[in-house]
């Protein structure tokens, strides 16, 4: 299947590769297909792209490279979404990422209050709403390097 997108252009996916949003992206009504997939110029940052509007995308990060020590209830969501033969290791967890650039200086953050929580064998996708003190909507990810 072939896309568009903003920043690529058009792509070719596999339709294999289409995860869905069920309850949608907050912020974004009616958009719930997309797509994951790196560019290899921009690694470790990859793109959450709509299949639906070329125009939104998401730059997106394992956090585990720059917080190995994130923790999430996996457990929790997997139950609530009945989940089955699934287990928090086979989840990928992505948070989304906002890159500023001034004429001085650079921003890189992350939030980690609202990750995506992507199951490949159902190919769903959340995003969970997360209420740690310990974590931030916008966590300096240069700061943490």
């Amino acid at each position: 299947m072939k896309i568009n997108t903003r920043k690529f252009g058009e792509i070719e996916i596999d339709d294999d590769k289409i995860l869905t949003m069920p309850e949608g992206l907050p912020g974004f009504p009616g958009f719930e297909q997309f797509v994951l997939f790196e560019d290899k110029n921009s690694a470790p940052f990859c793109w959450f792209q709509s299949i639906e509007a070329p125009n939104l995308s998401l730059v997106v990060m394992n956090p585990a490279v720059f917080k190995p020590d994130y923790k999430l209830d996996l457990q929790g969501l997997i139950d609530n979404r009945g989940w089955r033969d699934i287990t928090p290791e086979k989840l990928l967890i992505f948070v989304v990422i906002n890159i500023k650039e001034g004429k001085q200086e650079k921003s890189i953050t992350a939030n980690l209050m609202g990750p995506l929580v992507i199951n490949l064998k159902t190919k769903e996708v959340i995003q969970m709403a997360i209420s740690d003190p310990d974590y931030s909507h916008q966590y300096d990810v240069l700061g943490s390097l």
